[in-house]
């Protein structure tokens, strides 16, 4: 005879989050993480510049390179930085070593978010079966040509060693600030926007509710997805729900993208709770019909009493197409469609043989959607 026994001694282990943040971007990040009270998670700053990580919330701090840099940074050269990670590797090793999710944050174009940032991915890879995520800002137009170059150098070697990779390129943030915004002011949005998106990715796994997102359907879904893209939006009031839904699938964050690429959509409500049935179906359905029919869509609800009547709604969309070739194929279809319309002189032709050799972010630039170019405010 089975003998059936009431017990509460099951396994519970929460999955064990660390977010590295690598150099000033990456360090910035992590604070505002920190003041924005992120729990469940633990920080990790990494920087050559000891006097940055005397600055630092973090209650883990490496100084990679020491005898490399004495402390003083790399100067802007991501091969320096590189060196300094290796230097310090047993470091760095210990660091992700017992990590089920490993988040990477840095802003790329300096020297040591872009050379040390890809060595810490790498190190995670091969020490465990974490899952991987790299979050990255390109830096502005304005910081100049060289700093371009190093960031696309370092996003390319971090694509082989993530399983997700969040690019944010801070000029999208020229479009949804007034202009009379600083350039100081500038640097701690670009910085805002990388918290946004590692928290907006751990609250799913953190926050308990309802109906649960929980570490395996995350990993479901962002395990060697490629790109991701993340939006949040929140709204109040009686259409609060459609509202959050549209700023979710409209967000700054997701730059150009249409969610309708995805293979992957983790959808996630944050709200106290009041949340209606009726609301989230109805948001889960407005969502559904901006999606792609074949994509593996996992929601979840958590519970926040200090959201008050606020309702948040994040979307992770990841398994994306490579985003220059989107980009160039719709850039190519728009092309295609032009020369039907109407004749070209030589010089319209000599331009667009011209334009073919852009890359994906500058043909991108000529692509902005209206939503951007009217938003002036971002989601906080």
């Amino acid at each position: 005879m089975v003998r059936i026994k009431c017990i509460d001694d099951f396994q519970d282990r929460e999955a064990r989050i660390k977010v590295i943040g690598v150099g000033g971007g990456g360090g910035n990040a992590i604070n505002r993480m920190i003041e924005a009270g992120v729990r469940g998670v633990e920080f990790i700053a990494i920087n050559t510049d000891s006097q940055a990580l005397k600055r630092s919330k973090s209650c883990l701090k490496i100084q990679i390179g020491e005898n490399l840099t004495k402390g003083l940074g790399v100067g802007g050269d991501p091969l320096k930085g590189k060196q300094a990670a290796y230097e310090s590797i047993e470091y760095i090793k210990e660091t992700v070593q017992d990590a089920d999710l490993v988040f990477i944050t840095a802003g790329m174009g300096g020297g040591t978010g872009s050379g040390a940032a890809p060595v810490i991915a790498q190190t995670a890879r091969e020490m465990t079966s974490a899952l991987v995520i790299g979050v990255v800002t390109k830096p502005f137009n304005f910081e100049g040509l060289i700093r371009a170059e190093q960031a696309e150098a370092s996003i390319r070697e971090m694509r082989s060693f993530v399983d997700s990779l969040l690019i944010i390129p801070n000029d999208r943030l020229l479009n949804i600030v007034d202009r009379n915004t600083s350039a100081n002011e500038a640097y701690k949005i670009a910085d805002d926007v990388l918290r946004q998106a590692i928290q907006g990715i751990s609250d799913v796994i953190t926050k308990a509710g309802v109906i649960n997102v929980d570490f395996a359907d995350v990993k479901k879904i962002m395990t060697k997805s490629g790109e991701a893209l993340i939006g949040i939006g929140h709204a109040r009031g009686e259409d609060r729900h459609i509202e959050s839904a549209k700023q979710a699938i409209h967000s700054p964050l997701l730059e150009n993208a249409v969610i309708d690429g995805a293979r992957g959509i983790l959808v996630n409500f944050t709200s106290s709770k009041d949340l209606k049935l009726t609301e989230l179906n109805d948001a889960m359905e407005y969502i559904r019909k901006a999606s792609s029919p074949e994509a593996l869509i996992k929601y979840g609800q958590a519970y926040d009493d200090a959201m008050g009547d606020t309702l948040k709604i994040t979307v992770i969309a990841t398994g994306f197409p490579t985003h220059r070739g989107r980009i160039r194929s719709e850039f190519a279809r728009s092309r295609l469609a032009n020369k039907e319309a109407r004749p070209q002189s030589s010089d319209a032709l000599l331009l667009e043989e011209q334009m073919d050799f852009l890359s994906a972010e500058k043909q991108e630039d000529f692509e902005t959607p209206a939503y951007l170019r009217k938003k002036k405010t971002i989601l906080k």
